[in-house]
Formats: structure tokens, C-alpha cells, sequence
């Protein structure tokens, strides 16, 4: 009887994974319509973590940084989980997020010309830093960080796990 819930409820979609990991199921939520895990972006400068999906309940972090990737792995119909570059999950109300092709350095890396470690390179990205996420091949994905356009490891960048881009 739960399985036969689990597919009236939803659509599951399994990909085939790319290393040797297990593989990942994404479903498509019946609140937004749209892939769960997925990455959105902060909307506002200002945006309260919350420790459940309702006004009343606490405020356990306050994000102020727009643009800010958030992998988004639960949905209600007002409200989101959501985890942050440092692993840390709250609920964030919906209408606080945007979808958007942004991903933040986890490490400094050094841009290069072309999706190769022995390719030119363009320029240096210190830890933390946004950068504006294009495609991502081979692991690998372009990115604009102070108006510089190069390619970075994508295992550096928190936001670039789902192909969801486009410079």
C-alpha cells in the first residue's frame, strides 16, 4: 500500500551516476511541480532558516547574502528544507527563493581557459566566493567570477550538481 502511494504521489526519476556512487532518485514535487533535490538561489539580502515550515517557529539562522545557492531536498506548499554550503538544514519560506544559475567556491581554485588542469590560466577564486555558473561538462563548468569567464572543477563549486545553468 505505501509503494502504490509513493507512485500516485509522485514521479521518480533515476539517473544513471556518473562515478561509481550510488545512484540518486529525484522526485518531482507536487507543491512546485519541479525536481527535488534541486538548487535555488536567495531572493533578498536578508532571508530567516527556521527551524520548522511556519512563521512560529524559531528563527535558526539569518542568511544575508542574495544569490546565495541553497540545495532545496523537502518542499511543503509555502515552505522549503534546505541545506547550505555548510551542511546546516532549515526551512526557508518558498517565495524567499529564486531559481538561479549561481554556485559558490568551496575552495580557492584558479580559473582555466579551457576544462583542463593544463589549460591557460585566467584567473584565481578565493574560498566563498559566487560566481555565475554556465554549462559543466566532464566535470568541469564555466563560470563568471569579477568579470572573468573560465572553467573550475565542479567538485569546487556548491550549486553545480544539477546541470540547471546557462552563461
Amino acid at each position: 500500500m505505501k509503494w502504490a502511494l509513493l507512485v500516485i504521489s509522485g514521479i521518480f526519476l533515476v539517473s544513471a551516476p556518473a562515478t561509481a556512487e550510488a545512484p540518486q532518485v529525484t522526485r518531482i514535487s507536487q507543491f512546485s511541480g519541479k525536481a527535488v533535490p534541486r538548487f535555488e538561489t536567495l531572493k533578498f539580502a536578508a532571508v530567516n532558516g527556521r527551524s520548522g515550515p511556519s512563521r512560529e517557529q524559531s528563527v535558526v539562522w539569518r542568511y544575508e547574502r542574495k544569490g546565495l545557492p541553497l540545495l532545496i531536498i523537502k518542499e511543503t506548499r509555502d515552505w522549503r528544507r534546505v541545506r547550505d554550503p555548510s551542511g546546516d538544514e532549515v526551512w526557508v519560506h518558498a517565495r524567499m527563493l529564486e531559481p538561479g544559475a549561481a554556485a559558490m567556491m568551496q575552495s580557492q581554485v584558479t580559473l582555466r581557459e579551457t576544462p583542463e588542469t593544463t589549460s591557460r590560466e585566467i584567473a584565481s577564486v578565493e574560498k566563498g566566493v559566487l560566481v555565475e555558473l554556465g554549462e559543466c561538462e566532464a566535470g568541469w563548468c564555466q563560470v563568471i567570477a569579477g568579470g572573468f569567464r573560465g572553467w573550475a572543477p565542479q567538485s569546487a563549486l556548491w550549486g553545480a550538481d544539477t546541470g540547471e545553468a546557462g552563461l
